[in-house]
């Protein structure tokens, strides 16, 4: 019975499905992390009688048909990009964004990444890195004798130096927004690389058309909603027991059915 193989293309579903939901809420309290969301299409159908063919000599179309799908698959595991929450820290060198953009940070490997978490930290050089250690690009050296930083809303990197009264500007934060930022490849570390599917990465200052704003003293908290996270957890466990279920009456029956005598 093919009901078997369609059950078993449900359990598999709901099992990704479960694993996405469970990735979601492990990162409830990542910075800057954004939930991912399973979509599932059907999968082919097969035609024991064909929609549309005649069903007689006089021409009479058959309204309906027969057609038998074969279960289901998933189609995509989608980022979900919606703003989270700003967490006022008043740590200096915690930058938000407020709106569209990612940072853009340069890898031991020299390739361009891209993060919403602004947890920046300072390198024993002075220069502005992430939590491992990664430049921000462009990059930002803040002087050893600077006794204050501000970051405005625009990104420039403002520091007083010991002595004088006027602030000095050392840098300028750029973001990056892409044509499809769901297309982005996640490779861990709150870090995101370029992609055929997300286009060109587009730079900027922030509050440019096109570019959220920075907000310095504050991190992006993540945009899990922990509520909605369990209840589609419940849901996903139920589809399962369903199609486990499907799978449990299709051998009873097949053991009636053997049987017979």
């Amino acid at each position: 019975m093919r009901s078997l193989a369609i059950g078993a293309t449900g359990m598999i579903a709901q099992q990704l499905n479960v694993e996405t939901i469970s990735n979601n809420i492990a990162n409830s309290t990542t910075t800057g992390f954004k939930k991912q969301r399973a979509e599932f299409q059907d999968l082919l159908y097969q035609n024991f009688r064909r929609i549309g063919s005649t069903s007689s000599d006089a021409g009479t179309i058959v309204p309906t048909g027969v057609q038998v799908g074969a279960g289901v698959r998933v189609a995509a595991v989608a980022r979900v990009l919606e703003q989270g929450n700003l967490n006022v820290t008043d740590n200096k060198l915690d930058v938000a964004i407020n709106g569209s953009g990612y940072f853009q940070v340069q890898l031991p490997s020299g390739d361009t990444a891209y993060t919403r978490a602004g947890n920046f930290k300072l390198s024993p050089e002075g220069i502005i890195v992430t939590a491992d250690g990664y430049p921000v690009q462009p990059a930002i050296t803040i002087p050893a004798e600077a006794v204050d930083v501000a970051i405005n809303a625009s990104g420039e990197v403002l520091v007083k130096l010991d002595g004088q009264v006027a602030q000095q500007n050392v840098g300028q934060i750029q973001l990056s927004t892409f044509a499809n930022a769901a297309g982005l490849e996640a490779i861990g570390d709150n870090l995101f690389l370029q992609t055929q599917a997300s286009g060109e990465a587009v730079g900027g200052n922030p509050g440019a058309p096109g570019f959220g704003r920075v907000v310095q003293g504050a991190l992006e908290t993540s945009n899990v909603n922990i509520v909605q996270e369990i209840t589609t957890l419940i849901s996903a466990q139920r589809a399962y027991e369903m199609n486990s279920k499907v799978i449990k009456t299709t051998d009873e029956m097949m053991q009636q059915a053997s049987q017979l005598r």
